[in-house]
């Protein structure tokens, strides 16, 4: 309500305190402290990618391996993979690791090799390996392993095919391997 007019109360200028007698000022207040939520996320990505880093090294490294072993599972596939590596690849290094650690008796099949090798020369064809037929006598870690081996060319337009059974004698030393090879 407001004081009727002319009255003095209306005309007495408002009293304020002198400024000294003031209490300070509220501080401004504090600035909140950062976020680290920035940071918080920076490390879990880090994390994250660093535990799929090892993970892809520990894969690559198990695939690598299972791929660079050579399979001596059985005396049949030691068998196979020695004549692809020996006859089909001819790549005498890769051959080794089926072979026996004392050695391997091969004479023969590296004297097919070389008749092989002379006739692609003679005949300008390219002679093909194959193999079928697997006869495994197993006894106990000694094995005799009996396959047909294909011979295949094409030869002036015509298609020429040899059948030879060999006889494969293996062992098993960490696995299957190797060891001597004849014609039967």
């Amino acid at each position: 309500m407001q004081p009727p007019a002319g009255s003095q109360v209306s005309r007495v200028p408002a009293q304020r305190t002198p400024s000294e007698q003031l209490p300070p000022a509220p501080a401004p207040p504090a600035p909140p402290p950062p976020r680290r939520r920035m940071r918080t996320v920076l490390t879990v990505v880090a994390g994250v990618l660093a535990l799929l880093c090892l993970g892809g090294v520990a894969t690559a490294y198990v695939w690598y391996t299972r791929a660079s072993t050579p399979d001596r599972s059985t005396p049949d596939v030691v068998v196979a993979n020695y004549i692809q590596s020996f006859l089909a690849d001819r790549n005498d290094a890769r051959a080794s690791e089926f072979t026996c650690k004392g050695g391997a008796d091969i004479d023969d099949l590296r004297l097919l090799r070389e008749d092989l090798e002379a006739r692609e020369l003679r005949f300008t064809a390219k002679i093909s390996t194959s193999w079928e037929s697997f006869a495994v006598q197993r006894q106990g870690d000694s094995a005799n392993v009996e396959v047909d081996l294909v011979l295949s060319a094409f030869v002036d337009g015509i298609s020429q095919s040899d059948r030879q059974r060999w006889r494969f004698e293996t062992r098993h030393e960490d696995g299957w391997r190797v060891c001597k090879a004849n014609r039967s």
